[in-house]
């Protein structure tokens, strides 16, 4: 097993099969009247979080914490951090406190690599500017196994706001490993050019949401990063929604069986329609649960069941 999650990457088809077939084990806790295993208890978890966040703090918090493991949140705000504070300095204080791993979000890509070298614990990415976002992918790839069941053959759309999308790059990662067939889909201007051949070869890009549909297993519609732009990448929020917004006659262009999935949170009525949203082919609240599963099987693989 890795000693860090920091890119999709780092997995290779065995070790990310593995930590998905852990998820599955730590799924059944959730059911249980007490939701709580003693696999992590005594470990010290740390939430350093440079950037806003609810669904993936929570996620990690949540999964230590039903592990046993002592949790520890950190945000930047109200922190030393606000007074200048460098990540290094940070890191080297969290190494005092012996934390055993360091689940980080930063605005700067690469920052999750730098931890890495200051701090003797494992390092989780949960996201590090617009680079990567590993455990996204993971439970990404837990909720179109369960639904799907399989991974290997599957047709994915990844439609939207790619440039700015560390969710984008985690899954063409992780899902080629897996044997998926991944389409980037959005406007020229959302997608970097040859971003498809520097990823993982094979990766398609195409500009035209309604020719990949019919033929899609998966379709994972991206937010709109607005904050992360600076200049105007398309005409109007109505014409992105027009071109690449998926509304409930393009949902019924998809396979019968096909699903669509969101990493959250959801720009409604842009990129994703309520209707669509909240439709049975809809997995957003399932990747959700299925996040605090794969994020224990994470920590519990990396702190406690290397040799398990």
């Amino acid at each position: 097993m890795i000693r860090h999650l920091l890119s999709g990457a780092d997995l290779d088809a065995a070790t990310a099969t593995r930590i998905l077939d852990t998820a599955a084990e730590m799924a059944t806790v959730a059911g249980r009247e007490v939701k709580k295993l003693p696999a992590l208890r005594g470990r010290t978890v740390v939430n350093l979080f440079y950037e806003d966040s609810t669904r993936t703090r929570i996620s990690f918090e949540a999964a230590a914490k039903r592990l046993s493991a002592d949790v520890i949140n950190f945000s930047a705000k109200g922190s030393s951090v606000a007074k200048g504070e460098s990540l290094k300095d940070t890191a080297l204080t969290l190494q005092a406190m012996g934390a055993d791993a360091v689940v980080v979000r930063h605005p700067a890509s690469g920052a999750a690599h730098r931890l890495a070298e200051w701090v003797d614990g494992s390092v989780v990415n949960a996201g590090d500017g617009t680079h990567e976002h590993p455990t996204q992918a993971l439970l990404d790839a837990y909720t179109m196994r369960a639904r799907l069941g399989r991974l290997a053959g599957l047709s994915v759309a990844v439609v939207g706001d790619v440039l700015h999308s560390r969710v984008a790059r985690s899954n063409v990662l992780l899902l080629s490993t897996l044997g998926a067939k991944v389409t980037l889909v959005g406007p020229p201007t959302l997608i970097p050019v040859d971003i498809a051949g520097a990823l993982a070869p094979g990766t398609d890009v195409c500009y035209d949401l309604d020719a990949v549909l019919p033929a899609s297993d998966v379709v994972m519609m991206l937010r709109v990063q607005r904050e992360r732009m600076g200049d105007s990448y398309f005409p109007s929020a109505r014409e992105y929604a027009r071109r690449y917004g998926l509304d409930g006659p393009r949902m019924r262009r998809l396979p019968e069986h096909a699903i669509v999935m969101h990493p959250g949170p959801m720009n409604r009525g842009m990129e994703i329609t309520p209707e669509v949203a909240d439709s049975p082919r809809s997995t957003i609240v399932e990747q959700v649960a299925n996040g605090v599963s794969v994020r224990m099987a994470v920590l519990y693989l990396l702190l406690g069941g290397n040799n398990a």
